[in-house]
């Protein structure tokens, strides 16, 4: 009896536990469809909007599942630009609600639209403050980054108690909300300064690197000028440098050169080498020191800075790369500089806009250290794909490196650089020639093959291109004038198809230059003819030019008659003056002067029937009437000066004096 009494409660048993666990599985099946399908609800984009009435309702119900679909609706309609204000009250009331995912929806639409509407926003205030003190540490984060994103000037005050309580809160995530909030609340009322920088000197010194981080952030937002902050944070800020996120880094970066540029200078010292005599020498060292060479001593803080920067030069971010290579550019030693030279070098493999930010400090590092690019020449190649800018910096690395390379270097830059002179962007074309010019004066062995490439632009339908190689190639002239005679007188010959009023004004001037020539090559007087018949149809600069060649030319034939017969320019009397009048006052005469009846013996004034006194006349007559009042001045001054033939002193002075010969720098030697 008792056995199927036992029997029978084992049987009861186990069909209870059977249906609890038949209950308990329908009951998981139910929880887990539920929660996908608000999980669903969440995370889908609403088909269609929903007329205003069914939004509202679904914002004043008491289910949250239904809150977080309305309020995913109305965040919808305000990212695409859609009225939304009509939601504001029925929105800002969940505030208090105790569902994390509904206080972030709300606490979104507040930061949008409080500035609209301060009043009803400041009614949540002190929901918001209660959230200041909530157990969730992200609650709390929250509520301190929307009480400062809360652009009323109002609440300036309780913003400043809450980043306040913010700096001594046990939570990091916190601590690093408060900072960021330091410069809302600077922008709300600047009065709170006194108070925000007692903040921000407690947030700098935190053991945390990512709320260091963000103070150093709000520094530079706020007060980059007050470094008596920085003082006892330095080196605890160094160390946490490498353990900071991106943007931290680079707003310590930024801070630490500030920093150490202001506090930190750099310090040469001379080496010494001590004169010692041998241990058998008999006289005594007098213990004079003899000077070394001086080398750059580095402050133990600013070596720690650099140090700590160093291992940052393999981030993943460009940007740090980059400013570290500018932090040892500006504050380190060579050492360091050529440290940063590889990762530089390595960021020309990103996309353009890198490859562009990147090649603008690689040529300013160049600038310093131009050898150690040598070996990294071909990776500055020019791609079909490159941008004009990026061809540009390339084009200018080229040619800071270039006297330092190697033969077949030098030979590879100028290949690379002939090739692009056939381009079809004029702009590639163009800095393609000004890179030639460089890389020309820098070797005198390369000159004639780069004057070969010059010269066969010079016939360019491209004007501009044509006067950027005229340009180059009077650089390249006046480097060796007596070895380019034939150049300038090939240069003549293309006047005729040369319409570029900046081209002809150089191949005129290089002929102005060359009129000393005695010999059968001197061609400045035929050239002078010749443009003296098409006088009136030149542009501007090419009529200074031509009275600046006539002035010349009539000068050089007055110091040769001159040398001739020392006698035969003495100023004529007055009596025996032949004068051409050009108006009613002014005679043409450029031989005429306004001394005093002399009393010396009548000397014949100079041949009136050569050509180029004849010329010279003629020209003085055509700038008279000439529309430009520059000209005229101009020419004026000539006639002044070349007004007595017997005095040219003056004259070769100023019109004859040797060129200095020019040197072309480097673009970005001048950029700041």
């Amino acid at each position: 009896m008792s056995s199927m009494l036992e029997t029978g409660k084992c049987d009861a048993n186990s069909t209870l536990n059977q249906s609890l666990t038949k209950r308990s599985a329908r009951d998981l099946t139910l929880e887990a469809a539920t929660s996908a399908g608000a999980a669903r609800s969440l995370n889908t984009r609403p088909s269609r909007d929903l007329p205003f009435a069914q939004v509202k309702k679904l914002l004043d119900s008491r289910n949250d599942r239904e809150i977080l679909d309305g309020l995913r609706r109305v965040i919808s309609m305000m990212y695409r630009s859609k009225e939304c204000l009509p939601y504001f009250s029925s929105v800002v009331k969940n505030v208090a609600s105790p569902n994390i995912e509904i206080k972030k929806l709300v606490y979104i639409f507040l930061l949008h639209y409080a500035e609209s509407e301060p009043d009803l926003a400041l009614l949540s205030i002190n929901t918001i403050q209660k959230s200041l003190t909530d157990q969730n540490p992200q609650v709390r984060a929250m509520a301190l980054r929307v009480m400062s994103g809360i652009r009323v000037p109002v609440i300036s005050q309780i913003v400043s108690l809450a980043i306040k309580r913010g700096c001594g809160d046990m939570s990091p995530y916190v601590r690093k909300a408060a900072a960021f909030a330091i410069p809302k609340c600077y922008k709300l009322d600047p009065n709170t300064m006194p108070q925000l920088l007692d903040y921000l000197t407690t947030l700098l010194g935190d053991k945390q690197y990512y709320v260091a981080g963000s103070a150093v952030t709000a520094f530079l937002d706020i007060c980059p000028e007050r470094v008596d902050l920085i003082h006892k944070h330095y080196r605890s800020l160094v160390r946490k440098l490498l353990d900071m996120d991106e943007w931290s880094q680079l707003a310590t970066l930024r801070l630490m050169s500030i920093y150490a540029r202001r506090c930190l200078p750099r310090r040469t010292a001379k080496t010494k080498n001590n004169k010692t005599n041998g241990f058998y020498d008999d006289d005594v060292g007098d213990g004079e020191d003899s000077a070394g060479e001086e080398i750059q001593v580095l402050d133990p803080d600013l070596e720690l800075f650099l140090k700590a920067c160093r291992s940052l030069l393999h981030s993943r971010n460009s940007a740090v790369i980059v400013s570290v290579a500018r932090c040892f550019l500006d504050l380190g030693t060579s050492e360091y500089i050529d440290s940063s030279i590889g990762p530089l070098v390595a960021l020309l493999r990103n996309s353009q806009d890198i490859q562009q930010v990147a090649l603008y400090n690689i040529v300013d590092v160049c600038l310093a250290r131009p050898e150690r690019f040598v070996r990294y020449a071909n990776h500055f190649l020019v791609h079909a794909t490159d941008s004009f800018d990026v061809a540009r910096l390339k084009f200018e690395v080229w040619t800071l490196i270039y006297p330092h390379s190697e033969p077949h270097i030098r030979d590879m830059i100028l290949c690379e650089l002939e090739h692009f002179t056939r381009a079809l962007n004029p702009q590639i074309v163009q800095e393609s020639v000004r890179a030639i010019g460089r890389c020309a004066q820098c070797d005198s062995n390369a000159s004639a093959r780069c004057l070969k490439l010059l010269l066969e632009q010079v016939s360019s339908l491209d004007g501009n291109l044509a006067a950027e190689s005229l340009t180059v190639i009077r650089h390249l002239i006046q480097q060796g004038p007596q070895s380019h005679i034939k150049t300038v007188i090939r240069l003549a010959k293309n006047l005729d198809t040369t319409p570029n009023p900046e081209a002809r004004a150089t191949i005129i001037w290089l002929v102005g230059e060359f009129a000393s020539i005695g010999d059968e090559n001197n061609i400045a007087p035929d050239v002078l003819r010749i443009l003296a018949k098409g006088f009136a149809g030149e542009s501007e600069p090419a009529k200074l030019q031509i009275v600046l060649l006539a002035a010349k030319v009539y000068l050089h034939h007055l110091n040769r008659i001159r040398g001739q017969n020392p006698q035969s320019l003495q100023p004529p009397p007055a009596d025996r003056e032949e004068t051409f009048h050009l108006g009613p006052d002014e005679p043409l005469n450029p031989f005429a002067t306004s001394s005093p009846p002399s009393t010396q013996p009548p000397i014949e004034p100079p041949n009136l029937d050569h050509p180029i006194p004849k010329l010279w006349a003629y020209i003085l007559l055509l700038a008279r009437y000439d529309t430009s009042y520059d000209l005229r001045d101009r020419t004026r001054t000539y006639r002044a000066l070349l007004a007595n033939p017997s005095s040219t002193q003056l004259a070769s002075l100023l019109l004859l004096a040797p060129k200095p010969v020019p040197h072309a720098p480097s673009p970005s030697e001048n950029r700041k």
